[in-house]
C-alpha cells in the first residue's frame, strides 16, 4: 500500500511540474500563479504544498532534472576527448542543445535575474547543481590545460559569453550567432590554455 502512495505522490509532482514548465513557458515565471499550476494539472492548491514550500522550490527541483539530464549526455563525450579544443566543442554542442529549447532557455534567464534579488535564492543558484557553474566548466577542462592559465577563469568567460548570449537573444538582437559566440569561447580557451595559443 505505501509503494503504491509513493507512486502517486511521484506522479503527482511530475504532473505539477510538467504542468508549471508549460505555463511558465507561456506566461513567464513570475507570473504564473500557484493556483494556476495546480488548476491546470488539475489538482486542488493542497497538493502543490505537500511537495514544495513555493514556487521557487519548483523551479529550483526542474531546473536541477532539467542539468541532469544535459549534463549525463555531455560527461560521456567529455571523458573520451583527448585535447582541450574536444573539450570546448563537448561543452559547446551541450549549450547549443539547451539554446535549441528556446522555451527552456527563456524560463531560465528569467528565473536566473529573478533570482539575483532574494540573497537565499542566489546563493542556491550558484551551486552547480543549478546553472552553468563556472566550477563545472573548470573541472571539464582542467585536464586539458597545457599553461599556467587557471581553468575557472576558462569557465567563468564561457558561462558568461553563453548567459550573454542568451540575453541578446531574448531582446532579439541578431547580431550575434551562437556560432560566433561558440568560435570565440573555443579561441580563447585555445588561446589561453594550450602551448600554440
Amino acid at each position: 500500500m505505501a509503494k503504491k502512495q509513493q507512486e502517486k505522490s511521484r506522479q503527482t509532482m511530475q504532473e505539477l511540474m510538467d504542468s508549471a514548465f508549460v505555463l511558465f513557458g507561456s506566461k513567464g515565471f513570475v507570473q504564473t500563479s500557484v493556483a494556476e499550476i495546480t488548476e491546470h494539472a488539475g489538482y486542488a492548491k493542497g497538493s502543490f504544498y505537500r511537495h514544495w514550500n513555493s514556487k521557487d522550490e519548483l523551479f529550483l527541483l526542474i531546473v536541477e532534472q532539467k542539468f541532469r539530464h544535459y549534463r549525463a549526455e555531455r560527461n560521456g563525450k567529455v571523458d573520451q576527448a583527448q585535447s582541450l579544443e574536444a573539450v570546448m566543442h563537448i561543452i559547446w554542442d551541450f549549450l547549443e542543445s539547451i539554446l535549441d529549447d528556446e522555451n527552456w532557455s527563456s524560463i531560465f534567464l528569467e528565473f536566473t535575474v529573478y533570482s539575483a534579488r532574494n540573497d537565499v535564492l542566489r546563493q542556491r543558484m550558484n551551486k552547480s547543481g543549478y546553472r552553468l557553474s563556472n566550477a563545472i566548466f573548470a573541472d571539464l577542462v582542467r585536464d586539458h590545460i597545457e599553461t599556467g592559465y587557471p581553468p575557472e577563469k576558462i569557465g567563468a568567460l564561457n558561462t558568461a559569453l553563453f548567459e550573454g548570449f542568451l540575453i541578446h537573444r531574448a531582446l532579439g538582437t541578431q547580431l550575434l550567432t551562437v556560432a560566433d559566440v561558440r568560435s570565440a569561447a573555443i579561441a580563447m580557451a585555445l588561446k589561453h590554455g594550450t602551448q600554440q595559443g
